[in-house]
């Protein structure tokens, strides 16, 4: 899988062969990427696409120097169960989505 941005359509994409197998919205914000949809295509659930969006946009937003704000629902429960990307993430956000 490859991650790529689209920022004409305010996404990351998880691309494999060269085919989008889902994406994750974003809004950018002064100084943080809110996280706002994550969407697997049908044929690619289950392989590891949604996680793989996740780790990867984590890893963007940390690069471009920004926050991170999982208003997504999928964001918000996988930070729960992989608590070491929390570092993106200010502590009162956590509060307010409960991880």
């Amino acid at each position: 899988m490859v991650l790529q941005d689209n920022p004409q359509r305010h996404r990351f994409e998880a691309l494999v062969d060269g085919k989008v197998a889902g994406y994750m919205e974003y809004n950018v914000l002064s100084n943080a990427l809110l996280f706002s949809h994550t969407e697997v295509l049908p044929e690619f659930e289950g392989k590891g696409v949604g996680s793989f969006l996740v780790r990867e946009s984590f890893d963007a937003a940390r690069k471009a120097g920004k926050r991170v704000i999982p208003a997504c629902p999928f964001v918000a429960g996988y930070l729960r169960k992989h608590r070491e990307l929390l570092d993106a993430v200010d502590d009162d956000v956590q509060r307010a989505y409960r991880i």
